[in-house]
């Protein structure tokens, strides 16, 4: 099995005349890591995935694999594992020929094939269709081959280009986690370019969103989702509410502001929080973060809100509320209390510490 490498890139900037693809990024994979590259068109998570691969040269900077500075090397010189999108199967081979084809250029023995490609279809669950040829097989099976053919020969690196671009969505959502759990029995550190938020948090140990060729957070999905730093961050994965607060007292790990005309809120915050009392910051909190309550006593924090308007969308409710008269928020409930449900009708709502956070502006 591989065990996987770790990869450096330290201040790697790379222009197209005089516009920054990208920009200073600096990114830390450690063996057996499964990061996504995550952003809007034009971000450069494309272009980030072509310097790692060799395809592209960068202007200054350093790309480290295992310590070995690989930024001179051509690309089958890098010995990186790739799959992309259209996967790029050989349609005149059938599955075995396909996955043995890196072993093959690499001069390994019959026998070393025959064992290598053997142990690879068990591990994809391709066993049954090794004599097929690709136009013979599902999206997802041509999918498990190119991933199959990407890693039998054992690279430290794996590198996926929107790897689930061309399946439906019921097929993706099932190959996510397949090529999740491949990955983690495997132990490859792998990288993946996607523009599919729900993939990128399903998939990955961490994710790295991008914006206008810099990086705005490297964390785990958790943190992505719950603890933005970023307005960027915060508007680009899902829905979110931000509220104008005002810090009006720290503590090591918590903050209190004021918001929705006055009301003191109470927020956990990292320890190095870059804000000071007295700061206008934004507080931001996910619609399915806060609650309809009955007792304000039993929550941290706690506001009244009237309903504005309820919106059903099969698993769930969306409930706009204005609170204090002021300030518009979404919430979201569960489907079985619509019925108590009224518009016009005053609520209580409560929300934890740790379920919200502040940002600047």
């Amino acid at each position: 099995m591989t065990m996987g490498a770790n990869l450096l890139l330290s201040n790697v900037t790379k222009l197209y005349k005089n516009f920054k693809a990208v920009d200073d990024v600096c990114i830390n994979i450690n063996k057996g890591e499964f990061l996504t590259i995550l952003g809007p068109s034009g971000s450069g998570k494309t272009s980030l995935l072509k310097l790692i691969a060799g395809f592209e040269r960068i202007n200054s900077g350093e790309i480290l694999l295992n310590k070995d500075n690989i930024e001179t090397k051509k690309p089958y010189e890098r010995n990186i594992g790739m799959l992309f999108q259209n996967y790029a199967l050989f349609p005149h081979m059938t599955v075995f020929e396909n996955i043995a084809y890196p072993l093959k250029i690499r001069k390994y023995s019959k026998v070393d094939i025959k064992k290598k490609v053997t142990e690879l279809l068990k591990l994809v669950d391709l066993e049954n269709v090794e004599e097929r040829y690709p136009k013979q097989l599902s999206g997802g099976q041509q999918q498990r081959v190119a991933l199959a053919r990407a890693i039998v020969f054992n690279p430290p690196l794996l590198l996926l280009d929107e790897p689930l671009g061309a399946l439906d969505k019921n097929l993706r959502q099932k190959m996510q986690l397949e090529i999740k759990h491949i990955q983690q029995k495997v132990g490859i550190t792998t990288i993946s370019v996607t523009h599919d938020q729900e993939e990128a948090l399903t998939m990955s140990d961490k994710v790295c969103i991008m914006n206008k060729g810099r990086v705005e957070q490297i964390d785990s999905p958790e943190r992505i989702y719950q603890r933005p730093k970023t307005r960027f961050v915060a508007e680009f994965i899902g829905e979110i509410n931000m509220v104008n607060c005002k810090v009006i007292e720290l503590e090591e790990e918590v903050a209190y502001v004021t918001a929705f005309d006055n009301n003191e809120i109470k927020v956990i915050i990292d320890h190095d929080s870059d804000f000071s009392v007295g700061d206008d910051m934004l507080l931001v909190f996910r619609p399915e973060n806060i609650a309809i309550i009955k007792d304000p006593n039993e929550w941290e924090n706690s506001s009244q809100a009237v309903i504005k308007e309820i919106i059903f969308v099969g698993d769930t409710l969306k409930v706009k509320v204005i609170i204090n008269n002021s300030t518009e928020v979404m919430i979201k409930a569960s489907p079985s209390i619509k019925e108590t449900l009224v518009i016009g009708n005053k609520i209580i709502l409560g929300w934890d510490s740790n379920n919200c956070t502040i940002i600047k502006d």
